[in-house]
């Protein structure tokens, strides 16, 4: 059995550790000092946030969209009345449900920010009343951003929702969906925090026994998330933020910062049971797994601020908060914690909970035996390394293989529940009235081309296949030089047939300047958007993870590995993504409704966290397997101590982490849910799978030319590198000594 040497009671420590531990009381106060600033910083951010995001601001769409609510108010409504004849009266043609909803109609046109007031008592059109004669509708435009619109409408809303003599009002539209979405998450946001923080207490005593040194990674976690907060709400002065990046904040805050605290806590347990005093043990462990931890944050902040190549700010929203709690999560790991494990010293292992269940049994023991089923694992798939090899990326193929079907899409209402009252209001629309209010595509002309060409343009729309009519040219309310066509499409508004026809009308020769709008064509130019931005953000991601990885290891292998490898582990996750969310498998369970399309940013939104995540993993073991190499020259004993040292610390910290994020999945909102589920199990099988079984097999595979690199690479490293190992002088012989495997 390999041993390590005890080392002296005390050491040199080294510049950064110095700046750490020389004032920890001093340090500890500030930290509390910025914690309280952030707090107040953060407070409110919330309201702040935005709930779209998914279109492209540059494009098309979105330029005919903002002409159209300047222009034609009437013909973009966002808010929508649904109004329903009670029992009693002969249905929406009945003299006091018209004279109602007059008045609710004429109210609600007074209502400060809101135009373009319309309704089927008004004008008559056939698409604003149901088959049945029982339901009709009020249109109008709540006007201003996402989150003006949204607090218009909660001011408005108790004044029209409800029963109104003979008549039942319930709100629909865009608008009520948005301001529905923003309070789900917000309430779905507070549950997935009560629900992760005591569990993940439990899990942290369980791994490291001790209640003091479980407490550790939930403090840097909780800095890490009320920091990220604060920064999210300077970002709302300036641009805006998806409602959305809260959840991610939660989620990697308190996952990373327990994974990087882990890796921390354990190492200086690990020095201290080597016979190191506290300032001694957190210099080694500064050295070490200080590195580590700094080597993985940078990957996974590079995974996620690939996502600032897309125009969408609800993507760019992902990047701010997921870079910032990154940052902080490795901040406060790195400077925080240990001068907390400066002041604590040999009391980070009070308050051992497991003596209830061990019954005497020593730590020490137990971890060594820990360890040593990990090793066993290690040898074991050496020893059969093809056939783990083969098995295991076949295995991860085909479970990727429902994504080759996937059909992308965009939000609407079935994001949120059955019974949530803005779907129930679009399900009835869409069940029972003959048009599609809100849907089709609308095009806006500009330069006053005049009635004959207008109308010669009209005739060249409708003959277009699965245009059901163009209605219009209708011209400007402010009497400028624009006029508009409203074009009903077969079948879904956003269905493939439209798809189609918004490059087929963009197409037809007009003559003078158009533009095409509607719920399809800011899906078909959102998905050129990230069609477009997907390589450059593809190759930020992988050429940064070579280098960084490279600087770890010196290794010209090991990065391609990483790289392939961690694309590997995340087929599981997008075959799981579209056979459950698109193909509708288990939505009864989870409850939520299948829409048959995948919202078109969650898979970028989706590879970028798990791959980083993914990072975050294979970074801890490959820097341990390195140590280990670069110590014994050994490369099969390097891999299988190296699997020993960290496959519970992997495993605890994967488990921890997708606890939290299927808390973030319990949310109502499909795409927090899928968001959630998905990154959940994508963690799992990379270090269940990945890390357990395949990296060990394809090492033994590569043989000692996994660590080759040519000599101008390896000069390179020499001078830039860093790597997980030690950098203080050869520690003298000691009689005591203590197992390699041992560790948590």
């Amino acid at each position: 059995m390999s041993e390590v040497k005890k080392p002296p009671s005390s050491g040199a420590a080294g510049g950064w550790t110095r700046f750490v531990t020389a004032r920890p009381r001093l340090t500890l106060l500030l930290a509390l000092l910025v914690t309280a600033l952030a707090v107040v910083a953060g407070g409110g951010v919330a309201d702040r946030l935005g709930s779209g995001g998914w279109e492209d601001p540059g494009a098309e769409s979105t330029y005919a969209a903002r002409a159209l609510e300047r222009e034609f108010p009437h013909s973009e409504p966002n808010l929508l009345l649904l109004v329903d004849a009670k029992t009693g009266t002969t249905g929406v043609d009945d003299p006091a449900v018209a004279a109602e909803a007059e008045r609710l109609a004429t109210a609600l046109a007074a209502e400060r920010g809101v135009v373009g007031v319309g309704s089927y008592w008004r004008a008559q059109l056939p698409a604003l009343r149901s088959g049945d004669g029982r339901q009709a509708l009020i249109v109008a435009r709540v006007q201003g951003d996402e989150k003006t619109a949204t607090a218009a409408l909660e001011r408005m809303a108790p004044r029209y929702e409800g029963e109104h003599g003979p008549v039942r009002v319930s709100l629909g539209g865009p608008a009520a969906v948005q301001r529905e979405v923003t309070e789900t998450i917000q309430e779905d946001l507070l549950r997935a925090e009560l629900i992760a923080l005591p569990v993940t207490l439990v899990l942290l005593v369980l791994v490291f026994g001790s209640a003091v040194a479980a407490l550790l990674p939930l403090g840097v976690g909780i800095v890490a998330i009320l920091g990220t907060n604060a920064v999210l709400r300077g970002l709302t002065e300036v641009t805006d933020v998806s409602v959305f990046a809260q959840n991610l904040t939660t989620a990697l805050g308190l996952g990373l910062a327990i994974d990087y605290a882990l890796f921390i806590v354990r190492r200086f347990r690990e020095e201290l049971a080597a016979g190191r005093d506290p300032v001694a043990a957190v210099g080694a462990t500064l050295r070490t797994a200080g590195r580590t931890v700094l080597f993985s944050a940078l990957t996974v902040a590079v995974s996620l601020s690939a996502m600032l190549f897309f125009p969408m700010y609800f993507l760019r929203s992902f990047a701010y908060a997921g870079v910032a709690v990154v940052l902080l999560a490795a901040a406060a790991a790195l400077i925080l914690l240990p001068a907390a494990l400066v002041l604590l010293g040999h009391r980070v292992n009070a308050l051992d909970l497991r003596r209830l269940w061990r019954r005497g049994r020593p730590v020490r023991a137990e971890a060594a035996e820990t360890g040593r089923g990990w090793g066993r694992t290690a040898a074991l798939v050496m020893r059969r390394a093809p056939v783990f090899a083969v098995a295991t990326t076949v295995g991860l193929l085909l479970l990727g293989i429902p994504f080759i079907g996937v059909t992308f899409g965009s939000v609407d209402d079935r994001q949120l529940p059955k019974d949530a009252p803005s779907h129930v209001v679009q399900e009835q629309i869409r069940d029972g009235f003959p048009g599609s209010p809100g849907g089709g595509l609308t095009v806006l002309a500009e330069g006053a081309p005049g009635p004959d060409r207008l109308a010669a343009y009209r005739d060249r729309l409708a003959a277009l296949p699965g245009v059901v009519r163009v209605d219009g040219p209708v011209g400007s309310a402010t009497g400028s030089a624009y006029a508009s066509f409203s074009v009903a499409v077969e079948g879904e508004a956003m269905g493939p047939r439209a798809q189609d026809l918004v490059d087929e009308v963009r197409a037809v020769d007009a003559g003078f300047k158009t533009s095409v709008t509607g719920q399809a064509a800011v899906l078909v130019d959102a998905q050129k958007a990230i069609a477009g931005a997907l390589p450059w953000a593809a190759a930020l991601v992988v050429l940064a993870t070579l280098l960084l990885v490279f600087l770890l290891t010196g290794s010209l292998l090991i990065p391609l590995q990483a790289v392939l490898l961690n694309a590997l582990s995340l087929t599981a996750m997008f075959g799981a993504v579209v056979w459950v969310f698109q193909e509708g498998h288990l939505s009864g369970l989870l409850s939520f409704t299948a829409t048959g399309d995948i919202e078109t940013t969650l898979p970028v939104l989706m590879f970028c966290i798990a791959f980083g995540l993914s990072m975050d993993y294979g970074v801890f073991l490959i820097s341990r397997i390195k140590e280990e190499y670069d110590r014994t020259g050994d490369h099969e004993s390097a891999v299988r101590t190296g699997l020993a040292r960290t496959g519970g610390l992997i495993t605890a910290a994967a488990v921890i982490l997708a606890v939290v994020m299927v808390a973030i999945g319990t949310s109502r909102v499909t795409n927090t849910k899928m968001l959630g589920l998905g990154i959940a199990l994508a963690v799992l099988m990379d270090a269940m799978v990945v890390r357990s079984l395949l990296v060990p097999a394809v090492m033994k595979l590569t043989g000692r030319a996994t660590w080759w690199a040519p000599a101008p690479l390896r000069r390179l490293h020499a001078r830039f590198g860093l790597s997980e190992g030690e950098s203080a002088p050869p520690m003298p012989e000691e009689a005591e000594r203590i197992p390699v495997g041992a560790g948590t």
